[in-house]
């Protein structure tokens, strides 16, 4: 959940504290996007980022307030990709990097990414997960999902390439896959490495980077082969069928696919609808459906975002039968850090 608490892209002692409420609570903490060290990585100075000595010595913290608190904490690394804003800091000077040079809405942004380019990312994310597993971290996560640079290279719609990192699914997955050869090669055979994933992007909530569980197998197989540990599937919905004639989720196609533990997230204890859908409900605060999915055995991990960003204790809460005292989601708390 980012929403840019950390000035000059330090992470503070508020930001370990805010982590540190949470940690009692749930299995795992994975953090908001925090941006490798590639200059185009990110456009504000306020995100967090997870290079440079002030900003890894925050994270250090951050890392072992989660620990003594009781938890776990995995920093989830992030490169903007075309949805970096051109001039902006920490790095004004530093051009915008996509496949093709196109925003998901098909305008120009800039230049396709040469092969130095690419080579560049996959060595910030190596470094960044190095710089982790060093500072005390249980993991690291990959962000390939909503619409964000790895997913741009996933996604027809952003990748026009004809080369080997476009045109075919397999091709098109060949950045992802390098990102986590790499990190597997930095940081061992040990160290879990997670990769997120969705079909839909920021303002493109139809897209899909597969259309068939054939397509998404494609897809998924190299990232596989190339050490992932856990896939974490981000739907806006965890319940619905992910593709025409199978009541398969896509975490369940996703597990079923790849033979490894996922984790599926998709507004689970959350009564509001999405973004300001017209709905009602985006979904049903009852965790029926939720059990039900997980006794099939669709899933292996339960991510919850927006719910444990308004009640800290949400897990705690629901399994002492104290449900009536979980604080709703409000979205006014995406502007606190609460």
């Amino acid at each position: 959940m980012t929403r840019q608490f950390s000035p000059g892209g330090v992470p503070g002692e508020d930001v370990a504290a805010y982590y540190a409420r949470r940690a009692p609570h749930v299995g795992l903490i994975v953090t908001e996007g925090t941006y490798v060290d590639h200059p185009s990585a990110g456009s504000s100075d306020r995100v967090p980022q997870f290079y440079g000595a002030d900003a890894l010595a925050g994270w250090r913290a951050v890392a072992q307030a989660v620990h003594a608190a009781g938890g776990r904490i995995v920093p989830q690394l992030w490169h903007l990709g075309a949805t970096c804003t051109a001039g902006s800091p920490p790095h004004p000077d530093a051009p915008v990097l996509s496949p093709s040079g196109l925003r998901a809405d098909g305008t120009t942004i800039g230049e396709p990414a040469a092969a130095a380019d690419l080579d560049a990312v996959v060595a910030s994310f190596a470094r960044a997960a190095q710089d982790a597993r060093l500072a005390g971290f249980d993991s690291v996560e990959i962000h390939g999902a909503h619409g964000y640079l790895l997913d741009q290279f996933l996604w027809s719609g952003t990748n026009r390439r004809r080369n080997n990192h476009g045109g075919s699914l397999t091709n098109r997955a060949r950045l992802s896959a390098e990102v986590v050869a790499a990190i597997r090669a930095s940081v061992g055979p040990g160290f879990p490495v997670l990769f997120r994933f969705s079909q839909w992007k920021g303002g493109h909530f139809d897209a899909r980077i597969a259309d068939t569980p054939s397509e998404l197998e494609q897809l998924l197989t190299p990232l596989v082969h190339a050490g992932v540990t856990a896939m974490h599937v981000s739907t806006r919905r965890y319940w619905p069928p992910a593709f025409d004639g199978s009541p398969l989720t896509l975490a369940s196609w996703t597990k079923k696919l790849t033979g490894l533990p996922v984790v599926a997230i998709g507004s689970v204890g959350v009564a509001q609808a999405f973004r300001g859908e017209d709905e009602e409900r985006a979904s049903s605060l009852s965790l029926a459906p939720l059990i039900e999915l997980f006794e099939r055995g669709e899933f292996d991990l339960v991510a919850l975002g927006r719910a444990l960003l308004s009640e800290p204790a949400w897990p705690t809460k629901l399994a002492e039968g104290r449900s009536t005292e979980i604080r709703p989601y409000d979205k006014a708390d995406e502007r606190r850090l609460t």
